[in-house]
């Protein structure tokens, strides 16, 4: 059997040295989440309307294409399965093809989202007040306010429709409460609800300076974040701009890709509109589980590297033209108090170039805004501003007649090849019991004539340790009927109560283990229960040699009950067994 089959990674750790946190680690052990609650509140944002003079400033303040992208239906399962792949040491999908991610060009072709220019930072907040009247020209009531956010529904309640005769000083207000309902539903929207921190107002301030920042480098850094936190085991929701994430999904890998109604040739601007509207897509029975197991086999062809490649240019704006260089630069991506890496050259395949080993990554401290207001940022991210405006002098370049069988094999070493399991807990369960019960069988069978004291003591030591873990697994299996947070127990006490009235039979299930075989319970009372007492009674003699004894009898020592290990003899109990089995 392949060594990866039955070892998912990595086997060497230092690249993904947070292995014990990942979410992948939970699901190796049977701890399922099922699908993230995925927060992206973009459901409202076609019941606004607009003035010729509002979408010209929305224009200027560069989201005029941002604008134009609708509400897409979220396949959470496949989102679920993707952050399985993400790994925040690296910023990178971890497929069994190579590293892959969502670069800035990928934001830039996708959103139409400028990735260049000044960096997204500025003044927390803790209070709304002095903000929304000083932008907004209005004071939200008590209700739709806190900590320094809004909620969406008010912003929409209230300036949804600007009047045609409106002054233009309440014009703009308008379209700031447009621009931060936008922003805070799509690419920062948050996992608090329906609500957006108002720290992003006084960007919107002048409509022209506001086009000057480089949004679209900071939805990258804040799906970069939302993917690193949903990564790890402990968490059950995600943010960010989920449509960029899916829509990536579907021009790079061909696993949950809706069918087109409509011919792709003729492609609009930003290409995440392919996949508006319905489409024909059977995903009513894909659950996280189908996705995994599709992404744990993936193939190279199942991956399209360079999916805009085909796609003409002639439809591409100018200013995303030129910035689209960015694309490959090594540098940090910033949004407030969000820096985080952006790493193109472990994924050159992604910019049809050759993939060599890449350098190792620099950590870095993912720092938070705090509960502090009026606290400048830009004070606290020196070296990360310092590193951005350099984007431009860190471009990756390609490697001409590069042989990638070097990458793959160190790749190999360093990844998690699989997130799900190959063989189900249950029957690695059943296996691991009948190689102890041979393991048992064998070590209470050996002769031990001619061997020495150490010899004799090693022999029962190994009688012992194989019985002893006998009855833990017994022990566990009976947990796992047990636990009532635990599906398969449900589904087997369902099946065993139905069974029990069926034949008039109310007494409690059995505290010995059963093991689910096919679907059907199997009760292993007798053979586990007798068994291992006839060898623990075997077990129960006093030390000794064997040098007047007589041939074939079989000295032992006393068997140590388990109540009475200490702490440190448990310790050294299942190191002994790490080394038997």
């Amino acid at each position: 059997m392949d060594f990866y089959e039955t070892s998912p990674g990595p086997v060497d750790e230092s690249v993904l040295y947070d292995q014990d946190k990942h979410v992948s680690a939970a699901v190796w052990e049977g701890q399922e989440r099922g699908a993230l609650r995925c927060h992206e509140h973009t459901s409202k944002l076609d019941r606004w309307m607009f003035t010729e003079k509002q979408i010209e400033l929305v224009k200027k303040a560069g989201f005029g294409y941002l604008r134009l992208i609708p509400a897409i239906s979220l396949d959470n399962p496949l989102i679920s399965a993707l952050v399985e792949r993400w790994r925040r040491e690296t910023n990178t999908f971890h497929m069994t093809v190579g590293e892959m991610t969502v670069t800035l060009e990928d934001v830039a072709y996708l959103l139409g989202l400028p990735i260049d220019g000044e960096p997204v930072i500025g003044v927390t907040y803790t209070a709304c007040d002095a903000l929304c009247v000083k932008y907004l020209g209005k004071l939200p009531d008590s209700g739709y306010a806190s900590g320094g956010m809004v909620k969406l529904s008010w912003l929409k309640e209230t300036f949804s429709q600007c009047p045609e005769n409106a002054s233009m000083e309440d014009v703009e207000c308008h379209t700031r409460a447009y621009l931060l309902y936008l922003v805070g539903s799509t690419i920062f929207s948050t996992t608090t609800g329906n609500k957006v921190p108002v720290m992003y107002l006084p960007l919107f301030e002048n409509f022209n300076e506001a086009g000057k920042y480089a949004w679209g480098a900071a939805a990258l850094s804040f799906l970069y974040r939302a993917l690193g936190n949903a990564s790890l085991r402990s968490q059950s929701t995600i943010s960010g701009c989920l449509t960029l994430l899916q829509c990536w999904s579907y021009y790079h890998l061909n696993i949950g890709r809706p069918k087109l109604h409509h011919d792709p040739i003729h492609e609009c601007f930003p290409f995440v509109l392919r996949w508006k509207g319905k489409h024909s897509s059977p995903t009513s029975n894909r659950d996280v589980s189908f996705y995994r197991k599709a992404l744990d086999s993936l193939q190279s062809s199942d991956v399209d590297w360079c999916p805009y490649a085909n796609i003409s240019h002639t439809v591409i704006p100018e200013f995303i033209l030129n910035q689209l260089i960015l694309g490959r630069s090594k540098t940090m991506l910033i949004c407030f108090d969000k820096a985080e890496r952006h790493l193109p050259d472990r994924c050159l395949r992604q910019f049809g170039m050759h993939q060599t080993i890449p350098e190792e990554v620099q950590r870095w401290e993912r720092k938070t805004r705090g509960v502090d207001g009026g606290v400048d940022l830009s004070g606290k991210m020196e070296s990360e501003l310092n590193e951005w405006s350099y984007r431009r002098f860190h471009i990756v370049e390609a490697e001409e007649d590069l042989d990638e069988n070097e990458y793959k094999h160190w790749y190999l070493k360093i990844t998690r090849k699989l997130v799900g399991r190959p063989v189900p807990i249950s029957s690695e369960f059943q296996r691991m019991n009948a190689a102890l019960r041979d393991v048992a069988h064998l070590a209470d069978n050996l002769s031990t004539h001619g061997m020495d004291d150490l010899q004799i003591q090693s022999v029962t030591r190994i009688r012992y340790i194989a019985h002893e873990y006998l009855r833990d697994h017994a022990r566990s299996s009976t947990d796992v009927i047990a636990d009532p947070q635990n599906d398969v127990g449900k589904r087997i006490r369902g099946k065993e109560r139905v069974r029990r009235r069926e034949i008039g039979d109310h007494s409690e299930l059995s505290p010995i283990a059963r093991e689910v075989n096919g679907g059907q319970l199997c009760d292993v009372t007798d053979d586990v229960d007798c068994d291992i007492t006839d060898r623990v009674d075997e077990c129960k003699l006093s030390h000794g040699s064997d040098q007047n004894m007589p041939p074939g009898s079989h000295p032992t020592v006393d068997v140590m009950p388990q109540s009475t290990l200490s702490s440190s003899e448990e310790v050294a109990r299942q190191n002994d067994f790490s080394v038997l089995a």
